[in-house]
This record gives C-alpha cells, structure tokens and sequence, in this order.
C-alpha cells in the first residue's frame, strides 16, 4: 500500500520536475523580481493543485462521460508532448523551450500553464486516483506541489545571487541538468504512450 503513494509521487514528481522546470521558466527566473516569482508560484501552484485534485477525484469518467473521449487516448497525446520536448531539447539544447513559454502578463496562470498544468500532470493525477483513491492522491498532490515550488523558489535565490560571479557555471547547468532531465522526460513519455495503447487494446479486444 505504501509503495503505491511512493510510486504515485515519483510518477509526478518526475512529470512536474523542478530542475527541468526552472529551464523552462529560465525568462521568468532572469527577469523577475524574487517576491513576484515567488508569489506567482504560490499561486500558480494552488491552481494546480485544485484542477489536480479535480481530475483525480473524477477520473476516467470525467473523460468518458463528459467529454466523450478515453482517457486513453488522452495519456497517449500527452506522451507524445512530453516526447517532442524531450527529443527537441536532448538534440537542440535550451534555445528550444522559449517556443513553449507562455505569456507573461499574468505570472500566476503562466506558471500553472504550461509548466505545470499539461496533459501528462492530468493523466498522472487521474492515475493517481485510481491507485491511491482521492484523499491520498490530496495528500500526495499537496506534497508534491510543495516540494516543487520550495526546490523552484531556492533555484531562484542561488540564481540571484550566483548569476554574476559564477555566470558560466549557471550556463552548464542549464545545459546539462537540462539534457538529462529531457531523458527522463522521453523514457517517461514513452511508457505513457504503451501504457495508454495497451489500455486501449484491452478495453476494445472482444471477449
């Protein structure tokens, strides 16, 4: 039972990825004044937690029923998103994820989308609560979320004040940090896609 709340963790934990993450956000960290990062990512990450929270307590059915589409085919694109990211950035480096920011002109939904909130999340969250049930997939989710923004919000601090004196050790970081996270990244999305495949020829093979 405990493993499934560590897997459960892990799962969205790598999804969400803080180090990755503070690349993607690498604008926002370079040009905003630390109060205002850091409460865009307070914001942004209640946001978070409540669509989480919904998609876990509704599951499949809010797929199914409401929007009249499988989860599985669901999980299979967001596999194929973080695939392209992960591919684009492993063989072009950091100058491809400026295509992926949003706007900025309100921080707090910038941070929730894309860089938190984004077909992979959805599909983790709607695992989650399969497996660990509603009130443990909260606990995991606030968790997760938490640790996410503290290991964002003290990136942010290091970046302030290393930025001058140790500018190029910051460049290595964004670089190399960067790539190997994308692995991670491409090795999860690909076992989104052949768990959601598998699923989809399980339900659809005639008994």
């Amino acid at each position: 039972m405990f493993s499934a709340y560590i897997h459960s963790f892990a799962l969205l934990f790598a999804l969400m990825n803080p180090f990755l993450m503070s690349i993607y956000m690498a604008g926002m960290i370079r040009n905003t004044d630390a109060k205002i990062f850091n409460k865009a990512l307070i914001q942004g990450s209640l946001i978070s937690y409540v669509v989480f929270v919904f998609f876990a307590w509704g599951g499949e059915t809010v797929f199914t029923e409401y929007l009249n589409v499988r989860f599985e085919s669901f999980q299979i694109f967001g596999g194929i998103i973080f695939l392209v990211i992960g591919y684009r950035y492993v063989f072009q480096g950091a100058d491809t994820i400026g295509d992926t920011r949003g706007a900025t002109e309100n921080l707090a939904g910038t941070v929730a989308m894309p860089f938190m909130i984004g077909p992979g999340t959805i599909s983790a969250s709607v695992v989650m609560g399969m497996e660990i049930k509603t009130l443990g997939a909260i606990c995991v989710l606030a968790v997760t979320l938490f640790l996410t923004s503290t290991i964002l919000m003290l990136m942010k601090y290091m970046h302030d004040n290393l930025r001058y004196k140790h500018a190029k050790f910051v460049d290595y970081y964004f670089d190399i940090v960067g790539r190997l996270s994308a692995l991670l990244i491409g090795t999860i999305a690909i076992d989104m896609i052949i768990t959601g495949v598998t699923r989809l020829i399980q339900h659809t093979a005639p008994l």
